[in-house]
């Protein structure tokens, strides 16, 4: 496996070029900077991004980026640029997450995610503001008055598609493609290694909220990983949309081989019921011992490429296999 992922690792820059094609979902694209004869977008700069909003010159490659969703604060400590500003934490979750160590030991919050603090983005002197249309629609001409300012449409649809398109902001596309390369090699790996040894296991992921129980679908974050791990879902989990919200009465549309619960702040009530309710002791996964819980904060709102190899780590231990680490 590790010669796999090393040679993956060699032969990016010819697949670079890919990163040219604007990504799904009005993400955006670069449009004038140059090519070097293996056809690998290099780091010149000035270049024009288009993106959610529009487009936007960027004079130099950025030295001090502020990103206003936790998911992007991630995709550009994974692209290791210097990133003085984010949103540390998604609702009610506090602080960035350990897992990003010392990445963002001098990064300022600048949040709360919901009304970002507008006067400390502006102290921080940024050259580049990165944010979501579905984040900060309204604050689009305030941030761009105090720096350059890029959006993507989304991000947990198309967390995938936002690394290739900082990739592009930041110039450092062949970082981008290696590490997205990494990682669905990675998944493969693994996602082969348990259906070799479980079976063609069905996954089924529940998770847990202060409102309706939600059967994750194959366009939320853990539906993407699961499908690049080629592991299958139950028929109620196999449908592309992100989430389908259910009641007590529907507990047997959860079962699969595997149940993985997540239970995010104020679900804990939601999970006891349901864990009470006579209808989760019949369900297939619950009789074998296959029903295990695993972190919100990882499963569900990481949305990065570190949190889909944390993942991927929590499903190999599940099913005893080899991680695929490097």
């Amino acid at each position: 496996m590790t010669s796999a992922r090393t040679a993956i690792r060699r032969t990016v820059s010819a697949a670079a070029a890919a990163l040219l094609i604007t990504a799904c979902g009005g993400t955006g694209t670069q449009t004038n900077a140059p090519q070097d004869q293996a056809g690998t977008t290099n780091a010149s700069f000035p270049r024009t991004i288009t993106h959610d909003k529009g487009t936007t010159q960027l004079p130099e490659q950025p030295q001090r980026i502020v990103a206003l969703d936790n998911s992007l604060v991630e995709a550009i400590v994974l692209l290791e640029r210097p990133l003085v500003g984010g949103i540390s934490s998604y609702r009610d979750q506090k602080g960035f997450p350990p897992y990003l160590g010392d990445a963002v030991a001098k990064t300022e919050d600048v949040g709360p995610l919901d009304t970002p603090d507008l006067e400390a983005i502006a102290a921080l002197k940024p050259d580049v503001i990165v944010s979501a249309t579905v984040r900060h629609d309204a604050l689009y001409d305030e941030l761009s008055k105090i720096a350059p300012t890029v959006f993507v449409k989304t991000t947990g649809p198309q967390w995938r598609e936002n690394v290739t398109f900082l990739g592009t902001v930041l110039g450092v596309e062949d970082k981008a493609t290696a590490e997205l390369s990494d990682y669905k090699a990675r998944a493969k790996t693994v996602g082969d290694a348990i259906n070799a040894k479980a079976g063609n296991p069905t996954i089924s992921i529940v998770r847990f909220l202060d409102g309706p129980t939600r059967l994750m679908q194959n366009k939320s974050f853990i539906g993407h990983i699961l499908s690049d791990a080629g592991l299958a879902r139950p028929a109620s989990q196999d449908v592309d949309a992100f989430a389908a919200e259910v009641g007590e009465e529907q507990i047997r549309l959860a079962d699969a081989d595997h149940i993985f619960v997540t239970s995010f702040s104020g679900g804990e009530a939601s999970k006891e019921r349901f864990q009470r309710n006579p209808l989760w002791s019949q369900l297939e996964a619950v009789q074998a011992g296959n029903v295990k819980d695993v972190a919100d904060e990882i499963w569900m709102t990481s949305v990065s490429v570190q949190g889909a190899h944390l993942v991927l780590d929590d499903l190999a231990a599940t099913f005893a296999v080899d991680d695929a680490r490097t």
